[in-house]
């Protein structure tokens, strides 16, 4: 449709007015360039093979910890920390190991956490989704990520497992038919049923024990029981049983003290009709009677806390009680018992309140989301998963099924109230709804097996191999889904060949999205402790001579000294991530076709000296195979000393700031053209993308980027067969400002009666 077509009036069949709209502004160009860098290394913590925006040094501490007292890991630490000190965003990847472990810990066992000794490496989130979340693991809860660095803190749990501690004076409560998993009763005369009522009742109570502890010497014992119901009774008639939640001191709800305490077998409950009394003779009295909960401590070895200070008991979660559900409530801290993480005995990291046992739970505090345990800590723990369902084996406090699987009433009807503990039907992990789990009461699980990168060499360094590093770096090859303007090199590795097939990965990454561009510093050994300035010349010529030819790639030839505050210091490190922080400067303090080097914005920060500080021959030699020198300047500092390109022929492209130019105004014209995808190649399309790109390149020309453009985006490119192949096109011709890289002051003598005209433009 041509303009005129276009402008018609709409048909109408009878007078009125038409209002139209034409929107010839769709697209705009704008600076992309958001300053990112990316990295990838061995650091201490943190999830494997993902990529983590960091914006701060502090980010990167909490994110992947502190820096380490061994070679290259602190390398790439300080590398990230030295970028991020330029005011860019960087996006870290740590890297995979064949020796990596997350720490983990087994089932209990006998009510008892152990450590596991099973291999469990999961690299991230998605990893933990794909190949954790539905199999039987061998491990009950294990370290978010791989490494030594949780190995010793300490998994608490707790769930509802009883609610009263009941102290018999006996020495051996066997005698008395008391033991894990038979049932108990007390009787009760003339108690109140609940306020607001006036009548007594005679009852009993009910309640299964989940725990024995017998005093052989002192005759000092104890019963835990978990209080399962009311039984009411009005003289010789037995009532209604009713479920009854426990609350201390309150006797229509918990047992007391004075109260005679009876065993219940298998076979029921029998009642002495006449007399209210229950007919068994295995009576022990409730010498006193303590709340369970309120005596429970974390399993700790250096300091002694309290459940109660942590939360209140865990109860049934309201998901669970709308649905028929009990005792699905429970409470998992991490601790750093021994301080090894934290330098503090005993901190608590991280509590998860009222977290769930049934797959389907949901809160709506705050904003609904799942409470299942196992989401839960997926998505929200800093330090946890969870694996193996610890109840799926047989119940060690209850064996595969509880000895006492029910109460009968004097018409013999099973009473359902007392099959809430240990029952088939009550694992974790299924649905609310009808359901009455498991519990396991007070446990404590100790991480262990978690295992660091190889450890070699004098100083136990983290050792990454090149395949490891290669497969980090691929998280950024494409740009469609991670926006990246440095790839940063960082530390080579640990033999010459290696660190160069690092570095053409780098570039070849680049060279594939053409949006970015890729820092190199020298290998180690070139420059570090090397004592002839010449030797370390000719090892950095001779280590860039095989690395690719490429606009995309700047290389340099700095190692920095500068102050490790973590360690108490001073470290070597590679400058190639100070080079990108350059550009981020210049990006700040200009715009990213302004060069990078120099005294105006290339002062590297935090260093105090070299390890190799070439002279000016030397630099020559240096510019000449592709480097930049980094040097250090008196009265200056240490700064960078060159704006080439890793280009190994004579080409605009030779230069960072063209590069720079040509990233920046390509990366937005492209997401301008992306506006005209499936649109019309006719003259209004092609008027509406020269009148996008036209005022932008106009903006750039203004801030001193180009001397000259010109677009032709016409009939004369888009000819009929490109219109027919449903093509678009647009040719943009760029002249680039250069940056200086040499200076020439003649100084000329004339003699005394010499007129400067007569002379000027001779020299």
């Amino acid at each position: 449709m041509s303009i005129s077509e276009k402008n018609m009036a709409t048909p109408q069949l009878s007078p009125g007015v038409v209002v139209r709209e034409v929107d010839l502004t769709v697209g705009r160009a704008d600076n992309v360039l958001a300053n990112i860098g990316a990295i990838a290394g061995p650091f201490q913590i943190g999830p494997v093979e993902e990529a983590i925006d960091i914006s701060t040094e502090q980010d990167l501490i909490n994110a992947y910890g502190k820096p380490l007292s061994t070679d290259r890991q602190y390398e790439y630490w300080m590398s990230a920390a030295s970028y991020l000190s330029y005011g860019g965003i960087l996006k870290v990847a740590r890297v995979d190991g064949a020796t990596l472990n997350n720490a983990n810990a087994g089932a209990p066992i006998g009510g008892v956490g152990i450590a596991s000794t099973n291999s469990a490496k999961i690299k991230n989130f998605d990893d933990y989704n794909a190949n954790y979340t539905d199999i039987q693991s061998g491990w009950t809860y294990a370290a978010k990520n791989p490494g030594t660095w949780a190995n010793g803190l300490k998994v608490c749990f707790i769930d509802d497992m009883a609610d009263q501690i009941i102290g018999i004076t006996t020495t051996n409560l066997n005698d008395l038919g008391f033991s894990i998993g038979l049932g108990v009763t007390a009787a009760y005369s003339g108690t109140e049923v609940g306020v607001g009522t006036t009548a007594t009742t005679n009852g009993y109570i009910k309640g299964i024990i989940t725990g024995v502890s017998t005093d052989t010497v002192a005759g000092n014992s104890t019963i835990d029981v978990k209080v399962v119901s009311r039984v009411k009774q009005t003289g010789n008639v037995i009532g209604t049983e009713t479920y009854i939640d426990y609350s201390e001191f309150d006797a229509t709800a918990s047992f007391t003290s004075g109260v005679k305490i009876r065993a219940v077998n298998t076979a029921g409950i029998n009642t002495d009709n006449g007399s209210g009394r229950l007919g068994f003779s295995n009576v022990g009295v409730a010498q006193s009677v303590k709340d369970w909960y309120n005596q429970q401590t974390l399993g700790l070895e250096n300091s002694t806390v309290f459940w109660k200070q942590v939360a209140s008991k865990p109860v049934t979660n309201q998901f669970s009680l709308d649905r028929s559900g009990q005792n699905d409530a429970m409470h998992i801290v991490v601790v750093d018992d021994d301080g090894t993480l934290t330098g503090v005995q005993g901190s608590i990291l991280e509590k998860n309140i009222s977290i769930s046992k049934a797959s389907d739970a949901i809160s709506a505090v705050a904003s609904p989301r799942r409470i299942f345990y196992k989401d839960f800590l997926a998505l929200n723990s800093e330090n946890l998963y969870a694996g193996f369902n610890p109840s799926s084996a047989p119940d060690n406090f209850f064996e595969t099924e509880p000895r006492a699987t029910g109460f009968t009433t004097t018409s013999g009807v099973k009473s359902s109230s007392f099959t809430a503990i240990g029952v088939a039907g009550g694992i974790w992990g299924q649905d609310a709804a009808g359901t009455i789990f498991n519990a396991l009461g007070n446990v404590t699980y100790p991480l262990g097996g978690g295992v660091n990168y190889a450890a070699t060499g004098a100083n136990g360094q983290f050792k990454a191999n090149l395949g490891d590093i290669s497969a980090a770096y691929d998280l950024f090859e494409n740009k469609d889904e991670t926006d990246v303007n440095y790839l940063i090199m960082g530390p080579g590795c640990a033999a010459q060949d290696e660190s160069q097939a690092k570095a053409n990965k780098l570039i070849s990454i680049a060279e594939e999205r053409k949006d970015c561009v890729a820092v190199i510093s020298p290998h180690r050994d070139n420059v570090v402790d090397v004592t002839s300035t010449t030797d370390q010349t000719n090892n950095v010529i001779e280590y860039y001579s095989p690395i690719s030819s490429s606009s995309y790639g700047i290389f340099d030839s700095g190692y920095k000294y500068t102050f490790d505050r973590f360690n108490n210091q001073f470290r070597y490190i590679p400058t190639n991530a100070d080079v990108a922080g350059l550009m981020v400067r210049t990006d700040i303090e200009q715009y990213p076709w302004f060069s990078p080097a120099g005294q105006q914005r290339g002062i590297l920060n935090n260093a105090i000296k070299l390890a190799y500080n070439p002279t000016k021959a030397q630099r020559d030699l240096l510019y000449e195979a592709r480097v930049n020198p980094i040097i250090n300047q008196p009265g200056t500092g240490v700064l960078l000393f060159g704006d080439k390109t890793g280009l190994g022929f004579a080409s605009a492209f030779d230069r960072i700031n063209v590069r720079r130019l040509f990233l920046t105004v390509e990366k937005a014209l492209e997401r301008s053209a992306q506006a005209q995808l499936f649109e019309f190649n006719d003259e209004i399309t092609r008027a509406n993308f020269t009148n996008i790109v036209e005022p932008f390149l106009r903006d750039v020309q203004a801030k001193r980027g180009l001397v000259d453009f010109r677009v032709i985006c016409d009939e004369t490119n888009n000819t009929p067969s490109i219109v027919d192949n449903n093509e678009f096109r647009a040719d943009i011709f760029l002249k680039p400002t250069k940056s200086i890289n040499f200076v020439t002051l003649s100084f000329v003598a004339t003699r005394t009666g010499v007129s400067f005209e007569e002379v000027a433009g001779r020299v």
